[in-house]
């Protein structure tokens, strides 16, 4: 989805563990701008507006500006990105060119409301299989989020990736059979687990008779 948000960046002429590190302490990410027809641009970004971005509704999927200042200012996407494991800062971000007459490929998260009938009348249990798809469409077309109504799922019925509601130029890229999300038996789950937990004793039962005999030939000895 496109956003009327800038990110004004400068271009970075040094590159290198110790340059990155500096960056970094003094309250910069390192970053790299790709597309096609350009060579990839390294710049520095300030991490509060990228993180600002990423954590919005529509997060790495977000169009935004890109300014680097004296180069050119242009639309772009995050495709990747690293944070510190520990501290949590960022640590670098991989940018894209997005050409807004060009479709694109994006993953869209899907999310559910309504309490499921098979779950309130029939003692179902529900299972979200799916949280995200894969959809093809211009750029200004990508959705925030698809939003599914599971309300009138009885038991052992299921919402599907064919089943979400697409509008616009946006196209399912994800097979069509994949399941999003169902309501299932409790009782078979229950005896699923059940029927595994009795087939450990026996592997424990096993392992003792095995274990018997040597115990033996060791007085023998």
């Amino acid at each position: 989805m496109r956003k009327d948000i800038t990110i004004v960046a400068q271009e970075r002429p040094l590159r290198g563990k110790e340059e990155t590190g500096r960056l970094r302490r003094s309250g910069f990410s390192p970053a790299t701008v790709y597309g096609p027809g350009h060579d990839p641009v390294a710049i520095t970004v300030s991490p509060k507006e990228v993180n600002k971005i990423l954590r919005s509704e529509t997060g790495h999927n977000t169009i935004f500006n890109l300014d680097i200042a004296g180069k050119e200012t242009t639309p772009v996407m995050i495709i990747d990105w690293q944070h510190d494991p520990v501290k949590g800062s960022l640590w670098h971000v991989d940018m894209k060119r997005i050409d807004l007459e060009k479709r694109i490929r994006v993953k869209v998260s899907v999310h559910t409301h309504g309490d499921p009938k098979g779950v309130k009348t029939q003692g179902g249990q529900f299972e979200f299989i799916t949280r995200e798809v894969d959809i093809e469409c211009l750029p200004d077309d990508i959705p925030a989020r698809f939003d599914i109504d599971v309300a009138n799922l009885m038991l052992n019925q299921g919402i599907r990736a064919s089943e979400i509601p697409l509008s616009g130029s946006m196209k399912l890229v994800s097979p069509p059979e994949h399941l999003i999300a169902h309501v299932i038996s409790l009782r078979t789950s229950k005896e699923a687990e059940a029927a595994a937990g009795a087939a450990e004793p026996e592997v424990i039962k096993k392992g003792k008779k095995e274990e018997a005999p040597a115990a033996d030939d060791k007085k023998k000895k």
